[in-house]
């Protein structure tokens, strides 16, 4: 979450190589944990979730010390300009695999909906696999085999969510600015916000999640739209997490004093992926809530 060189350093004309260094090999073990645990947990074996638990923490102490790592090199003045553009080529890169992700789940969503159930229905399907099938969405599957359910509506928590991520991206793109003036409490201030706007978040999206179940009975397993619903909105409201984890990281930084007007790459990824979550809640809140 580190780029830009020190401008109070002599910036280094060449790529700068670190030292040889664990981090990778340790992340790898923590991964492998993580998903030996998961297979062993799937499986009812009684201390694989206990597994899984270390893994994560493991990978969270060594994700730690590897950007501690990479924030040095930045505030030492190692970096110079093209490890900024290499910073900044790798965060595009990142951004468009998640771009990726979810069109993947977009995708299954609009194929069940416009390609699935229309061919299910069809007179010849209808006749041979269920006689009784309805071509609607949302759609329960087969008369019995699924649990009656009922469908999440846009008002008003989901309107209430759309509110506050997009007013989280305008707190931002003030703190932004702020920073570039060289304004660095009202940066500050304003950062603060942002996060707070997307544990808010966080936090309607698990009392949306409680209203789902508890009183209308929406489950992972209540058909394809139960399974798409919580994986969509699942997916997202994890990456919303991590980004405001991500944002509460570079508050700190700017605690510090570690950014400048004029490099502060850091911060810009960050707000990237920001605005990345905000436009795939856009797509959610339309294509999952209200059509």
């Amino acid at each position: 979450m580190s780029a830009g060189h020190s401008i109070q350093a002599k910036e280094a004309p060449y790529y700068y190589v670190p030292h040889s260094s664990p981090h990778p090999a340790r992340a790898s073990m923590c991964l492998l944990v993580v998903m030996l645990g998961a297979a062993a947990w799937v499986n009812h074996v009684d201390l694989a979730k206990w597994a899984v638990l270390a893994g994560v923490l493991g990978l969270f102490v060594v994700l730690y010390s590897w950007f501690g790592d990479a924030i040095h090199e930045s505030e030492t003045g190692l970096n110079s300009k093209r490890i900024d553009n290499s910073y900044r080529w790798s965060m595009s890169w990142f951004i468009f695999s998640e771009v990726m992700f979810f069109s993947a789940f977009f995708g299954a969503l609009w194929y069940t909906r416009t390609v699935t159930i229309p061919w299910l229905g069809d007179l010849d399907h209808k006749q041979l696999l269920w006689p009784a099938f309805n071509a609607v969405w949302p759609n329960a599957g087969p008369a019995g085999t699924v649990e009656s359910f009922g469908t999440v509506t846009p008002f008003w928590l989901p309107t209430i969510n759309t509110a506050l991520l997009l007013s989280s991206g305008v707190t931002l793109t003030i703190s932004h600015h702020a920073l570039i003036a060289n304004h660095r409490a009202k940066a500050i201030f304003w950062m603060a916000a942002t996060i707070i706007l997307g544990f808010i978040f966080v936090g309607c999206q698990a009392v949306e999640y409680i209203h789902a179940y508890t009183e209308l009975n929406l489950k992972f397993s209540s058909g394809a739209y139960g399974s798409l619903f919580f994986l969509l909105t699942g997916f997202h409201g994890f990456h919303v997490l991590l980004g405001a984890t991500m944002l509460t990281v570079i508050m700190f930084r700017m605690i510090k004093g570690h950014f400048k007007p004029d490099h502060h790459f850091g911060f810009e990824g960050a707000a990237w992926y920001w605005h990345f979550v905000d436009v795939v809640w856009l797509g959610l809140y339309i294509f999952v809530y209200w059509m």
